[in-house]
């Protein structure tokens, strides 16, 4: 056997030996150039690769699913196209069951004025069209045969049919996440209309009516976007809303949505809502605090109230009208003339009117009183003397007091008595002799 070999051991342990102080010497020389650490990347930077790589990472992910013939032809390229963002429709995280569903906007419903709308309402009018009646008819217009079938299918690939009608089992449960790329790509198609039918909207969740909203909001025309709405949107909503009594808090998202396209709104939700003449008090404050809380541009406001102003009046009409007037803005004459012409229809009505009927006379006439006519402002005081309202009428008749008309300056007020200040002197002092008739309060 060989030695053993002795270990070498300093007698002197805690201090340094010839070896260690060599090695701390070399420890204090700068670094060779292969041997310095790497410098930290900034944040831009990282950013930057981090982007790179995502983009990479997709076109590798196209490239594999280009290989399945059916999802080649419906490619994504028409979100991108209509500037819509997918990463925000993709990374959507859904919207809380315990989140508000009067989107943070509670207003009671007095259940007094409720009962009075119902007397402006129709009550002979058929149930709405939605998307699938239009749809179904249309089919069986063009083909006797399948009169019979309960949903008959339109006359599409069976490949395309099959692949839909999978995307709509998924909205049927989606909660949150990606979107298809199918759903994607349906407003660049051009039987749209058809397609959608596949997917059955009446029975998608609310977060994907929401998503769908989003989508549609972005790549449709004003046309096409309003026949969503009309067809699709509207219709879920007032289901809803009868269901519950109020309104899910995604579908509440996708109203405000659906602003995004002023005009698509006016034809595809509110307009339709006050033509039905159903539309109840509900619906009418749900809806409305969207119309109250996001910006609407002065010309599409005025052409709501010049609609609204002419159309067959229903009960709630009076609300939407006090809150596009509620916006102040300033509005063409003939908007202004439009809406006199609207309160005199009801010069020689017998019903009770309304109390949101009078509030939206006492908006119209504080904001506008100086845009009236002298004619104006005389029918107008011929109007409250027989549409009275104990605690709404006063403040009416002391703006139009206290107003110039039309063309005329602050300077040129007559202090002189004229035929207005009659006419108020007379209802004001037969105000206190009305008739017992029930009246209703604020």
């Amino acid at each position: 056997m060989g030695k053993k070999r002795t270990r070498h051991q300093n007698p002197e342990p805690f201090l340094a030996d010839d070896n260690a102080s060599s090695a701390s010497k070399n420890r204090n020389k700068p670094r060779k150039h292969h041997q310095q650490e790497d410098k930290l990347i900034s944040s831009g930077m990282s950013s930057k690769i981090l982007k790179e790589a995502m983009i990479q990472q997709r076109e590798v992910q196209e490239e594999v699913e280009g290989q399945n013939p059916i999802k080649q032809v419906f490619a994504e390229e028409a979100a991108n196209a209509a500037g819509l963002d997918e990463e925000d429709i993709d990374e959507f995280g859904g919207f809380s069951e315990t989140q508000s569903q009067f989107g943070g906007y509670e207003e009671e419903i007095d259940e007094e004025d409720e009962k009075l709308l119902e007397a402006f309402m129709s009550k002979d009018a058929g149930p709405q069209r939605t998307l699938a009646d239009l749809i179904v008819a249309k089919i069986k217009q063009n083909d006797a045969q399948v009169s019979s079938e309960v949903r008959p299918l339109p006359k599409l690939d069976d490949s395309i049919v099959e692949l839909y009608k999978g995307v709509g089992r998924l909205l049927n449960k989606y909660t949150s996440g990606k979107i298809p790329k199918a759903f994607k790509h349906i407003p660049s198609l051009q039987l749209w209309e058809e397609v959608l039918y596949l997917t059955e909207p009446e029975k998608w969740s609310p977060n994907a009516m929401y998503q769908a909203t989003r989508i549609f909001a972005s790549n449709l025309g004003v046309k096409k976007a309003e026949r969503f709405y009309r067809l699709v949107l509207l219709p879920r909503v007032r289901e809803d809303i009868r269901k519950n009594k109020r309104l899910h808090f995604a579908l509440y998202q996708a109203l405000k949505k659906s602003m995004y396209k002023p005009a698509a709104f006016n034809k595809g939700i509110l307009f339709p809502l006050c033509e039905s003449r159903t539309c109840n008090l509900r619906e009418a404050v749900i809806i409305g605090s969207i119309i109250q809380k996001v910006s609407i541009p002065p010309l599409h406001s005025s052409v709501a109230l010049l609609r609204l102003a002419e159309m067959e009046y229903c009960g709630t009409t009076s609300y939407f009208i006090k809150l596009l007037i509620e916006k102040k803005y300033a509005l063409p004459y003939r908007v202004i003339d439009a809406m006199v012409d609207h309160y005199m229809k009801f010069l020689e009505d017998e019903r009770i009117m309304p109390v949101i009927w009078h509030q939206s006379l006492l908006a119209y006439v504080q904001r506008y009183k100086n845009e009236l006519t002298k004619e104006d402002k005389v029918n107008l005081n011929l109007l409250v003397g027989n549409q009275r309202h104990k605690l709404v009428t006063p403040e009416i008749l002391r703006e139009l007091n206290n107003s110039r008309n039309r063309g005329e300056k602050e300077d040129d007020l007559i202090s002189i008595a004229s035929p207005i200040s009659v006419i108020n002197k007379t209802i004001e002092e037969d105000r206190f002799d009305i008739p017992d008739v029930p009246m209703e309060e604020d």
